[in-house]
C-alpha cells in the first residue's frame, strides 16, 4: 500500500503545498519556502529520513518568517498523518541521537495518536541565522508538526558545546533536524501487519 499523501494549505498569509512518500528513495527531496536556512532544515529530514519530499511555499515575508515556517510545519505534519494511515505494521517508537561536531542532539518519537511536544535547547544562542530565520521558531515548528502528525516528540540537545564556547545556533538547530529524521525514519518502518497498539487503533 502505498504511504503517500499530498496537501495543499492555502491563508490569507501562505499558500503551502506538500508531497510525502514514506517509502521514497531519499533522492527527490526539493524544498523552495523563500527561507534559506528552514529549506536546508527540511532537506536534513527528507534526507536522513529517507523520505521523498517536495515542498513548494508562497508566504508573507515581507511581514516576517513566522507565518511561511507555521504554516509549511502544519502542512508537512499533515501530510504524514496521512500517509502513515492507520499506522498497521508500523515500529511506532524509535529514537535517535546524532552529533554535528560539538553538538548532541536527540530524538524520540512514538506514532501515538496523541500529540505532544517536549523540547529543550540552550537558550543563549544567537537569535536569528542568516537574518531570516528566528531560531526562536524551531521550538514552534516542532511543536506545530507533532501536533498535526499526531505524535508524541520529545527533542533535547545533549551538549550544545565545549566547556568554555558560546553555541553555534546552525550546529544546535540542525542537529535537532537530523535526529528527528532519523527517529521518523525508524519509527515509520514497516515490521509487522497489527497495529502496535493494546487499544487496536492509534
Amino acid at each position: 500500500m502505498s504511504r503517500t499523501a499530498h496537501i495543499v494549505r492555502t491563508t490569507g498569509e501562505t499558500s503551502v503545498d506538500v508531497y510525502v512518500d514514506l517509502d521514497g528513495s531519499e533522492k527527490v527531496v526539493d524544498v523552495s519556502t523563500g527561507v534559506g536556512f528552514y529549506d536546508h532544515m527540511l532537506h536534513q529530514l527528507g534526507k536522513h529520513g529517507g523520505f521523498d519530499l517536495k515542498i513548494a511555499v508562497k508566504g508573507d515575508l515581507h511581514i516576517d518568517a513566522h507565518h511561511t515556517m507555521e504554516d509549511t510545519a502544519i502542512a508537512l505534519g499533515q501530510a504524514f498523518a496521512e500517509a502513515l494511515g492507520d499506522k498497521a505494521g508500523v515500529v511506532r517508537f524509535a529514537d535517535a541521537s546524532v552529533p554535528l561536531d560539538e553538538v548532541l542532539a536527540r530524538a524520540v518519537v512514538d506514532l501515538s495518536g496523541r500529540p505532544y511536544m517536549v523540547h529543550e535547547e540552550p537558550m543563549d544562542i544567537a537569535p536569528t541565522i542568516n537574518t531570516d530565520y528566528p531560531t526562536s521558531m524551531t521550538r514552534h515548528i516542532l511543536e506545530s508538526f507533532a501536533y498535526h502528525a499526531r505524535i508524541c516528540l520529545h527533542v533535547t540537545v545533549l551538549r550544545a558545546a565545549n566547556p568554555g564556547q558560546k553555541p553555534d545556533a546552525h550546529h544546535v538547530i540542525e542537529a535537532q533536524f537530523k535526529a528527528l529524521a532519523r527517529a521518523l525514519k525508524y519509527a515509520t518502518r514497516i515490521e509487522g501487519t497489527d497495529i502496535p497498539s493494546t487499544k487496536g487503533v492509534l
